[in-house]
């Protein structure tokens, strides 16, 4: 709000768009300022999510072990939240025009700013440009794939394709090491299907999961070690790979060369992660939740697109069957997957942006 203040008395606007989160300084802007007020919202101050787990008595990440065990501090934590909530609701209903990044952020908003005839879903731009010129493995090489398939029974080599002689078959996770990302679930989960999958040929060997991501300051490469050593603990070190703060041409190799893209995040309000992973032509495996669950990993022209999960064992069973998939299955879930992808380019986002906001541009112009 003091933000808001120090850019209202430096210049008077006719128009305020928030994008950043900034819900207070909606009031500020409309009626001290006499603008016209938009906001864009990708995640929720607050949610119904979040009163739920406090009331509920969760641990979670945002939801502190001590505060969980205690019902008192539990009841005064849902009475702050309460009272958030009902300041956010009236803040944010000052919006001449709201706009969400999702489906998951739309019932969220609309429960707690309560204009519905005011707001839209704008999906984020998601520039997956460099990863769309890249083949879909398989493509080339379709119909040889399949008889090699049949003959080796609908076994393959252990190295990621049928007869082939090429790498071990990655699942490659892309996330910044923060607690709500759950590396833990993912480690946990590579582990189950390792034990699924045995030593026999494309068992252990022929699998390695690769966790990519940035680490923000100390609290985050702690977090590093911590995973490391749960990867001891389950013995499958020799087969998780870390690699931290890499540049693009890094990442984009390891996504282009994955079997899968896998996604743990209990309610991602949208998921541009999952969005790359998909256009990089790996089958993504996201947390059934959230934003993948409602506008992601969905049917594109009735054909499935990837597949979902949300405990450790569903996790490994999804995983083993989409490595059991054959060449075709596996293509045309890339093919349909990819093609998805469109609903969230640039273009589309200046449409949907430019629709939502007409009717208020129009009242500046007159």
């Amino acid at each position: 709000m003091f933000l808001g203040w120090e850019a209202l008395t430096a210049f008077v606007p006719d128009l305020y768009v928030d994008s950043m989160g900034y819900a207070f300084t909606l009031p500020i802007f409309r009626y001290l300022g006499s603008c016209k007020v938009a906001s864009y919202v990708h995640y929720p101050t607050v949610s119904t999510d979040m009163l739920t787990v406090v009331r509920e008595r969760n641990p979670r990440f945002n939801n502190a072990d001590f505060i969980s065990r205690n019902p008192v501090l539990s009841a005064v934590k849902v009475l702050y939240y309460c009272l958030f909530a009902l300041l956010y609701g009236l803040a944010g209903s000052c919006s001449d025009v709201v706009m969400v990044n999702s489906t998951w952020t739309l019932g969220h908003i609309l429960a707690l700013w309560r204009c519905p005839g005011r707001t839209s879903v704008v999906y984020p731009p998601c520039d997956v440009r460099a990863f769309l010129d890249v083949p879909l493995e398989g493509e080339e090489d379709e119909d040889e794939l399949e008889e090699d398939w049949e003959e080796l029974g609908g076994e393959e080599d252990g190295r990621g394709r049928a007869g082939g002689d090429t790498k071990c078959q990655s699942i490659v996770s892309v996330g910044q090491f923060r607690p709500e990302k759950d590396h833990l679930l993912q480690i946990r989960a590579f582990a189950k299907l390792l034990d699924r999958k045995g030593d026999g040929p494309g068992g252990r060997e022929a699998l390695r999961l690769v966790l990519i991501g940035g680490c923000r300051n100390q609290e985050d490469e702690d977090r590093v070690l911590m995973l490391r050593g749960l990867c001891q603990e389950l013995g499958v070190s020799d087969r998780v790979d870390f690699k931290l703060n890499v540049p693009f041409d890094e990442l984009k190799r390891e996504l282009v060369s994955a079997t899968i893209g896998l996604h743990t995040m209990w309610n991602e309000h949208f998921g541009i992660g999952v969005v790359e992973c998909m256009a990089a032509g790996t089958i993504v495996l996201a947390h059934k939740s959230g934003g993948p669950k409602l506008d992601i990993v969905v049917p594109h022209e009735g054909r499935q697109t990837g597949f979902l999960a949300d405990s450790e064992d569903s996790y490994a069973a999804a995983m083993e069957i989409i490595l059991a998939l054959t060449p075709s299955a596996r293509l045309e879930i890339k093919r349909a997957a990819r093609e998805s992808v469109g609903r969230f380019s640039d273009q589309e986002f200046e449409a949907c942006f430019l629709a939502a906001t007409e009717a208020l541009m129009s009242q500046l112009v007159r």
